[in-house]
């Protein structure tokens, strides 16, 4: 697709840094470095250039590489700058890119503009916005995958699988007035069909995985007051987040830490101590203790070891049940408790290693790691569930749904996607990419 404006960004990290980059790219890339630069050298090579400005005074000297169009991110015509990372730099080089005529990209429309040109698709620019906010292995590791084409590979396997199975309803569909020969030929896709169907109903059920590495975790430390909650949040943060007193009620509202635990992207909560108080204050804290505990992904119930009355537990999912100041119990605890002592470390590898095991426990990445992909593959199964089901109905039925499947899977990898889809899913890239 051909843009009539030539758009310029930093694409390194703002602020000043030792070497700033910067990228343009549209049909009038080329003449910047014509104007600016004194011409465009060889594609694809680093050259040193005295950046000057259209009164010859020397604004910067640095590094510039021609990408002429196709053979560039964007499939336009792009020039990198690598200049120094000086506010006072970038501030006067961008003033004479606009007076050139050079518009300010807006976030994601050099990878906008990759995707229009058909280097990438959606599902892989997808994947790139994904690594560019990949804080843990696990993250870095899925963005890669789905900006290599994993999803994008996927999605093409099942449609030509289908697009196998439209052939034998349309071939059955020529043959109108036969009586046996359109279910005889239209019976043949039903294998198909089904094969894709159990696929797609695998990476819908293993997608909770996926989204889990995307997303993170989040997992909320519940429990009575004093037991020792504060205390394991900071020893598991590695560094004291939340007050610690031994006066009961001390944590009165939610507090969040962010950080990785077995790979995983994990914020941890701390909540107040539930239990019963007039004091009003407390309440709200409580209630809120609660909500969090409702809605956290896993939760960690701590108990105070020292306490007799402890029962034996029956395991809930996504749920570990931690017995704190285990130094001060001499009974053995009752079944389904971790003990440990927050303070002296006693018990603690094995409560990192259970905690670990669930955060682990739904696998590795999938190829489903956003709601739109869940969204659309869980759409085209509901079709093909009903294909299954009636595989005895006219051929024109069923083709018609088999068509409907595969306009879904044209819009996980973006052959047909709204742009209030296109919309969102490029503004949440940074300026510069």
């Amino acid at each position: 697709m051909s843009h009539r404006t030539t758009i310029f960004a930093r694409s390194s990290g703002g602020g000043r840094a030792g070497v700033a980059l910067f990228r343009i790219s549209g049909p009038s890339a080329g003449e910047v470095l014509d104007r600016f630069c004194g011409g465009r050298g060889e594609p694809r090579q680093a050259r040193l250039v005295s950046v000057r400005l259209d009164d010859g005074s020397l604004l910067d000297q640095g590094l510039a590489i021609w990408f002429p169009s196709p053979a560039s991110f964007t499939g336009e015509d792009v020039v990198e700058l690598h200049l120094h990372g000086s506010p006072a730099v970038e501030r006067r080089l961008f003033e004479a890119l606009t007076e050139a005529g050079l518009v300010a990209a807006a976030a994601g429309e050099f990878t906008l503009r990759a995707f229009e040109a058909g280097k990438l698709d959606l599902a892989q620019a997808e994947g790139l916005a994904d690594l560019l906010e990949a804080e843990t292995e696990a993250q870095r590791r899925q963005a890669l995958g789905q900006l290599g084409g994993r999803l994008s590979k996927q999605a093409n396997d099942w449609r030509a699988e289908l697009i196998k199975a439209l052939a034998f309803l349309e071939a059955a569909i020529d043959f109108p007035d036969e009586e046996d020969i359109p279910q005889e030929i239209a019976e043949r896709a039903m294998p198909t069909l089904e094969n894709v169907l159990d696929a797609m109903q695998r990476a819908v059920a293993a997608s909770s995985a996926g989204r889990a590495i995307r997303e993170g975790t989040t997992v909320a430390i519940t429990g009575p007051p004093n037991v020792g909650k504060s205390s394991i949040l900071n020893r598991l943060a590695g560094e004291d987040r939340a007050i610690v007193s031994e006066r009961a009620g001390t944590t009165r509202d939610v507090v969040a830490v962010r950080l990785s635990i077995a790979d995983r992207l994990v914020t941890l909560l701390d909540t107040a101590g539930i239990h019963e108080t007039e004091d009003e204050i407390e309440q709200i804290g409580i209630a809120r203790a609660k909500t969090a505990a409702n809605q956290a992904d896993l939760r960690i119930v701590v108990a105070d070891a020292t306490n007799p009355s402890l029962a034996r537990i029956t395991q809930a999912p996504m749920t570990l049940f931690v017995a704190n100041k285990i130094d001060g119990r001499k009974e053995r605890l009752p079944e389904g408790w971790v003990g440990v002592s927050a303070t002296t470390g006693a018990g603690w590898a094995q409560f990192e290693h259970c905690l670990e095991a669930l955060l682990q426990g739904e696998g590795g990445a999938s190829v489903l790691t956003r709601d739109r992909h869940v969204e659309l593959v869980r759409g085209a199964v509901a079709v093909l569930e009903r294909c299954v089901a009636h595989a005895h109905v006219e051929p024109e039925i069923l083709a018609n749904e088999v068509s409907r499947t595969l306009r879904r899977l044209d819009e996980l990898v973006g052959l047909v996607t709204p742009d209030e889809v296109l919309g969102e899913i490029f503004s949440s890239f940074c300026i510069g990419k």
